[in-house]
């Protein structure tokens, strides 16, 4: 394990943490707001990348986003809201990429990650971050069964694709796209995430 502790942040580094889903699986409740711990699944997300080495990083609402606001009291500067939440988690990195380029920031590079994966934690962002620092990688990606994907990192030269998604899975075309240039990072199991009630009850019983 990295001992990632003393490290400084890296000003050149912005998450976009993604949650503008609807949780039309989760019969009727809110996922972002759902227990996780002392606190929420989303505000776990925030704390984990607040937490970590990126210099900045930003919460992707949609749907339900009054509701969240309300019962985070999130930080409004690290809110994007996106209107077309609805034509999926391209459309919310798209946005995300879109305002990391107005700001008056020079992004090296963005990491993507999603608000109910909550077993990804800061050593985690840390070390994704670290990979592409020494090994001089444009993309670092999450290895899964037949796939990578997110948590996902891309250097600044793919910002241009990146704002143009607007599909339900995200940045999948640009990963296959882009193979050779990919590290891939084992998670360990880190990479659950949750989409149904019974997948949080039952990661909820792994914990105890």
């Amino acid at each position: 394990m990295l001992d990632l502790a003393p490290m400084n942040k890296d000003p050149n580094i912005a998450i976009l943490i993604l949650a503008a889903g609807t949780s039309s699986r989760m019969e009727n409740r809110i996922k972002q707001l759902l227990p996780w711990g002392n606190t929420t699944l989303l505000r776990n997300a925030i704390e984990k990348a607040e937490a970590s080495i990126a210099d900045d990083y930003f919460v992707i609402l949609g749907a339900h986003i009054e509701s969240i606001k309300v019962a985070m009291k999130l930080d409004a500067s690290k809110v994007i809201y996106n209107p077309n939440w609805q034509n999926g988690l391209g459309s919310s990195i798209a946005i995300g990429v879109h305002h990391l380029i107005s700001t008056h920031k020079m992004y090296d590079a963005v990491l993507i990650m999603l608000a109910d994966q909550p077993l990804i934690d800061t050593d985690y962002l840390n070390t994704m971050i670290t990979m592409r620092q020494d090994n001089k990688a444009s993309i670092v990606t999450t290895a899964y069964k037949n796939r990578s994907g997110v948590p996902a990192l891309f250097g600044a030269e793919y910002f241009s694709e990146l704002k143009k998604l607007n599909k339900g899975f995200g940045a999948k075309d640009i990963i296959n796209q882009y193979k050779d240039a990919i590290l891939v990072m084992n998670p360990d199991g880190k990479e659950i995430d949750i989409d149904t009630w019974d997948e949080y009850q039952k990661l909820l019983r792994s914990k105890k």
